[in-house]
């Protein structure tokens, strides 16, 4: 339901749409309400670990229900990896070149969902600096970062990225 809250220390948040909504829908609707540049610059603080340069109402946005536990220090609050997957999603789902150098950066964080979330963006939006970064990928520890990582590489050198 449009206009819900969330509780955080005594505050409230304006839930951008119902706790249902799926991740796309809320993206969407985020990136249209600030717009473009905004919004990719959002995901790009984010990725970039500068969290404190993002309001709370972001976090709402991507993360949908769970962000409002993050924001009440659930999962190491927004510092914590959750708003750097969800950024790195919002970026899959709202692609915009601006934020090439961000999921670049993303290839290396410390979190193996952020990995694996920066690979299959990079696969779905073809982004061709990314290359070196997602082989490197391919030696990941982790199955899924490593499955995401040659699912790019296909799509980068299958289309010429």
């Amino acid at each position: 339901m449009p206009g819900s809250r969330a509780i955080r220390a005594g505050q409230t948040y304006a839930m951008p749409a119902s706790p249902n909504t799926s991740p796309r829908i809320r993206i969407a609707a985020e990136r249209a309400r600030r717009g473009a540049d905004a919004f990719t610059a959002g995901c790009a603080d984010l990725l970039y670990g500068r969290h404190a340069c993002v309001d709370d109402d972001f976090v709402l946005a991507l993360g949908g229900e769970h962000g409002a536990n993050v924001l009440n220090g659930s999962d190491g609050g927004k510092a914590g990896y959750w708003p750097r997957v969800w950024a790195a999603r919002g970026l899959l789902h709202e692609w915009d070149d601006a934020a090439t150098e961000a999921i670049i950066h993303a290839t290396s964080d410390e979190a193996w969902r952020v990995r694996e979330m920066a690979g299959k963006v990079i696969a779905r939006h073809r982004v061709g600096d990314a290359l070196d970064a997602v082989a490197g990928l391919r030696a990941d520890r982790v199955p899924r970062v490593r499955a995401a990582a040659e699912r790019a590489m296909v799509m980068l050198t299958a289309g010429g990225a």
